[in-house]
């Protein structure tokens, strides 16, 4: 699972489309509001953010974070990995078949 910030609801859906789409993340769960406290360039910020989460599998973490590196409008964004230990094998297969597509034979 990745979990990622971003400064608006919009953004986290402009993103999640994207690396859906290609393939980098099967799924993603969006928080529409949350807020912010860190320290910036000498200066504490406070911010309301959304929270985008996407299911991803490892061989698709460098991909997807290029990606969202890419179409973030942070300088440095919040991309945080966190693996999945354990879960519904069913959920984890769909994971895996949705970011692995098979090739369709002729």
């Amino acid at each position: 699972m990745v979990y990622i910030t971003t400064g608006s609801v919009s953004e986290a859906k402009d993103i999640a489309r994207v690396v859906i789409r290609e393939k980098f993340a099967a799924c993603a769960n969006i928080l529409p509001q949350m807020e912010s406290v860190y320290e910036w360039e000498g200066k504490i910020c406070n911010d309301k953010e959304a929270v985008l989460i996407l299911k991803t599998t490892q061989d698709k973490l460098t991909d997807l974070t290029d990606c969202v590196n890419e179409l973030h409008s942070y300088d440095l964004p919040c991309i945080v990995a966190l693996p999945i230990e354990n879960g519904s094998q069913d959920f984890l297969k769909w994971i895996y078949n949705e970011t692995h597509p098979q090739k369709s034979k002729k």
